[in-house]
């Protein structure tokens, strides 16, 4: 046996103590390194090369600057909220990850899926306090007051006891319920990261995120169906939204606005052509073209100059206002309402973040810190909580888009602010006359990449079967019973995947490979030769207390010998013996008698005398894995066979010395422990 190294024990208390003391010491060096590390703008941007990276900044952030700012408007049908909350932020989330994000390439803003979360959540507080979901009302000119906005819903609702005091309506109270869903996410995202829970994201595996990308699309498509035809349905709230949504689709589809349906499939046609000819000709273009932004500019002027709203009733953006509303505190009372919600906002918020992050990190060699991606995502969501924003997070096109334009630093995210809030005090009013389905076909184009997911599902079916199923009901849980709870099925149906899987892995007997000291399945390769008197059993998984019983079955099933009926049976046989021997009947004394009671108890021929246990896959042993083996050491020792292990794992060896498998004085360790098969099937040759 080799020798292991002697670790020296550590107090845990003093090593605690010390931490505490270090932490807790404040000097100006340890200030100044703490300050640099929560706002990382302050270690780069000293050192910005300014001929090397201004021109990529500045043409990336004009370039998503100008994406931007028609997803925001579309992206407000998701949220259930007015534009102007979507400009504002797009605005402060920009200037906020500038200062205190790690990654110099991604794009974080306003995200279709976030945006349905808070839709929903939206939805649902908006009908538990009694106002109408119908936002297709007349729009009417006018200051674009946020505050009193009667005339577009008559339900009022008094939140004194919410912690206010002026009477709020609809669109008020929206908000209100937006912002505090928002500060509670950015909230819990700073004690994420302020108790070092990053490791949470590891749960959500690239099938669960897939698979609730693609059933969040198939739900946000849905929502924007009656935006398409111009049909007045009420919005669907709580599980089944998707299958309800449709079938009110078709009820009324025979009240389809022409003018709506002929602009829908005239803009689809447009964008759809454009993005394919952007990605064929990608490599050609120096930056993509702004397709979304001339769509909605020429979409804006025909249907101004057109009089659609007035002539064909066609739903309309509305005034939309320009400036900054003063900021207000969220309300704590709403926060207790939407604090379970906020919770699934804050995890997916953060995943797809991190996981953009650590996507271009690795792409542009660099590194990013992951706990401070959390709290920079749980800034951005907390401070623009209080100027009348909600939640967001990184977006993977505009990501993309950032990357292809040549951005070099986080200073293209200002450029873009800087085009937002150009929108936001001079051209917001401009797009009062923008159609309302012009924004859904936005919204629904986006979605390609998701969408396509389907085509991958062959080829993800081929790669591995049992992730394509967390794919698909994943998928089919979060569109049919609702994102949240879609998201809780993938992460509890991928854990049950990794349970079954070890529960029942692969067990094998092993041949050797010719002339070599290596062996292998004896099932999946030829020309493998068996080991006289030597069985050698593999089990691919760890041994603990849920796959015990598979152990032992799947052992005694290949070596053919369940060693606890074999000295039943021998006992059996020996009192049978005795019993014969009393009555002087010396045939059936020696086994010569025909009767069938008599050839059912005689000992079964053992072809083997040795069992090598290949362990190089088992990764720990719980007590009850130590006990098994021991078990199997004491059972098959009464039927004069050895049991030999190899290949354990340092933390194997620990957990069997603790269970007092190799004795008490360790004596006999070296006769029943290997570092290879080989030289367990060496032993076991040499013995007699």
């Amino acid at each position: 046996l080799m020798e292991r190294k002697t670790h020296v024990k550590t107090n845990w208390r003093k090593d605690m103590l010390a931490k505490l003391r270090k932490s807790c010491s404040c000097t100006p060096k340890k200030l100044k390194n703490f300050l640099m590390d929560f706002l990382p703008v302050l270690r780069w941007l000293p050192k910005y090369q300014c001929k090397e990276y201004i021109w990529g900044d500045m043409m990336s952030g004009l370039v998503i600057g100008i994406i931007l700012v028609p997803q925001a408007i579309a992206y407000s049908l998701l949220a259930g909220l007015k534009p102007i909350y979507s400009l504002y932020t797009s605005f402060f989330a920009n200037i906020i990850y500038f200062l205190m994000g790690t990654s110099r390439h991604v794009s974080v803003g306003i995200f279709s899926l976030i945006s349905l979360m808070v839709g929903q959540v939206v939805d649902r507080e908006l009908l538990l306090a009694g106002f109408d979901l119908n936002d297709d009302t007349s729009p009417t000119m006018g200051d674009g007051s946020l505050q009193n906005d009667s005339h577009s819903n008559t339900t009022a609702f008094n939140l004194t006891i919410a912690g206010m005091n002026a009477e709020c309506g609809k669109e008020c109270y929206a908000i209100s319920i937006a912002t505090a869903l928002t500060f509670v996410a950015g909230v819990y995202q700073v004690l994420m990261g302020i108790f070092r829970l990053g490791f949470v994201s590891m749960y959500l595996s690239e099938s669960v995120l897939d698979g609730f990308a693609t059933g969040a699309s198939l739900t946000i498509l849905t929502a924007q169906v009656k935006y398409l035809i111009g049909i007045k349905i009420p919005r669907s709230q709580g599980h089944g939204m998707l299958v309800i949504t449709w079938i009110n689709v078709f009820r009324n589809i025979s009240q389809a606005n022409l003018c709506d349906v002929i602009t829908s499939a005239i803009c689809i046609v447009v964008l759809v052509t454009a993005k394919e000819l952007g990605d064929r000709y990608k490599h050609k273009l120096k930056f993509p073209l702004p397709t979304e932004l001339i769509v909605i500019v020429v979409a804006t002027l025909v249907s101004h100059y057109g009089k659609l709203n007035e002539v064909y009733a066609s739903s309309v953006s509305g005034a939309i206002p320009t400036g900054f509303i003063a900021p207000k505190v969220p309300c704590f009372n709403l926060m207790l309402r939407v604090a379970v919600d906020a919770l699934p906002l804050a995890i997916v918020s953060f995943v797809f973040t991190v996981s953009l992050s650590a996507m271009c990190a690795k792409k542009y060699a660099y590194t990013i810190r992951a706990n401070q991606e959390m709290f920079a995502v749980g800034f951005c969501n907390i401070i623009p909580s209080f100027f009348h924003s909600f939640a967001t997070s990184a977006a993977l096109a505009k990501t993309l888009v950032k990357t292809s334009t040549g951005c070099q630093t986080q200073v293209s995210g200002v450029i873009s602010a800087m085009v937002v809030l150009l929108v936001l005090l001079f051209l917001a009013p401009l797009f009062y006359s923008l159609q309302k389905c012009v924004l859904a076909c936005i919204i629904i184009v986006s979605l390609r990449g998701a969408l396509r997911k389907f085509q991958d599902v062959p080829a993800r079916y081929h790669a591995n079967k049992m992730d394509t199923l967390v794919w698909v009901i994943t998928m089919f849980a979060s569109a049919l019973i609702s994102t949240e709870i879609g998201l809780l099925v993938g992460i509890v149906f991928s854990m049950l995947c990794i349970i079954v899987r070890t529960q029942r892995p692969r067990t094998t007997l092993l041949g050797q490979i010719q002339d070599t000291g290596f062996y292998e399945d004896d099932l999946e390769y030829e020309n493998l030769t068996s080991v006289p008197k030597v069985k050698i059993f593999r089990f691919e998984a760890p041994l603990y207390y849920a796959n015990r019983n598979y152990f032992l079955k799947s052992l005694y099933k290949l070596t053919d010998l369940d060693p606890n009926l074999e000295a039943a049976r021998r006992k059996k046989y020996k009192k049978k013996e005795k019993q014969s021997l009393k009555k002087e009947d010396h045939t059936i004394a020696n086994g010569l008698g025909s009767g069938e009671t008599t050839q059912q108890l005689v000992p079964k021929q053992i072809d083997f005398q040795v069992l090598v246990v290949d362990c190089s896959s088992i990764s720990f042993l719980d007590t009850t894995g130590v006990n098994t083996l021991k078990e199997i050491l004491k059972d098959y020792k009464d039927l004069n066979i050895s049991v030999l292990l190899a290949c354990c794992n340092p933390s194997v060896i620990d957990s069997l010395k603790r269970g007092g498998y190799f004795g008490e004085d360790l004596g006999s360790m070296q006769e029943m422990l290997f570092y290879s098969i080989h030289n367990a099937v060496q032993f076991a040759k040499d013995q007699k």
